[in-house]
């Protein structure tokens, strides 16, 4: 079946630890890095080079919690940095199979701390949110930290080569002493020393479906004020604020 899924897409696996009562999501991520940066050069976008590879994680962070949680749900984070004045934003839909997300470095608002945002949304009900301080601009690290606060139970996030993450995530009647001393090593040839059982397979894009007509209503406010909105000038850039993508608007289009 693999020779059947797009190549932009990344496959996620729900693995299923017997005898330790863990679950285990893992997935590689140059997929979506490929498409992500071709999204960068069509819109000429660079970021630092620190804020980029935290960017890139923590979207590979949220595919990896998304296949941990229920199908339905879209689940979105905002990462307030302190240092260097940044927020990272990412969402995902498992429904829709994608993921996007940007870096924001002006007019961030300053906080003496780093503070981790989460909404998640079901159809028919109300957005659920929760916020948490991290310690560090490491977005594994802010992960666990997120299980141990908020999903009320162990994760633990490794990183292995070629851009491949796992989290494990521990389930009723864990083994918890091999949950806390489980390395990188063992991780990498589990299949050879535990008991494993695939539970499903998933996969996601690095995709946004953001357009001019979806932006444009949101510009409707400036239409008895054309003038201060283009000072000026025949068309305006406007940026999606999911992607930012970068959408020239023209002033008679307003």
């Amino acid at each position: 079946m693999e020779h059947e899924i797009p190549e932009e897409f990344v496959n996620v696996e729900s693995i299923f630890v017997r005898h330790r009562n863990t679950l285990m999501i893992r997935g590689g991520f140059t997929p979506v890095y490929t498409d992500y940066y071709l999204h960068l050069m069509q819109h000429g976008i660079r970021y630092p080079e620190d804020l980029d590879a935290a960017l890139k994680e923590t979207m590979a962070m949220l595919v990896l919690h998304l296949v941990a949680r229920p199908w339905a749900e879209t689940i979105a984070w905002t990462v307030n940095i302190r240092a260097p004045r940044t927020n990272l934003f990412v969402t995902g839909s498992s429904i829709n199979e994608q993921i996007t997300g940007r870096c924001f470095t002006e007019d961030v608002r300053e906080t003496d701390r780093n503070l981790f945002y989460s909404q998640t949304t079901v159809p028919d009900k109300e957005p659920r949110s929760s916020a948490l301080e991290v310690d560090s601009n490491d977005p594994l690290e802010w992960i666990e930290r997120l299980y141990q606060r908020s999903e009320q139970r162990p994760g633990r996030i490794f990183r292995l080569p070629d851009e491949n993450y796992v989290l494990l995530a521990a389930q009723p009647g864990y083994d918890e002493e091999w949950f806390s001393t489980v390395d990188t090593a063992t991780i990498s040839r589990i299949e050879q020393t535990e008991e494993v059982k695939i539970l499903e397979k998933r996969r996601f894009r690095w995709h946004c479906g953001c357009s001019l007509d979806r932006i444009l209503p949101v510009l409707g406010a400036w239409r008895e004020q054309p003038d201060e909105l283009f000072q000026g000038q025949d068309e305006i850039t406007i940026q999606c604020p999911r992607c930012a993508a970068k959408f020239s608007v023209p002033r008679d289009m307003i």
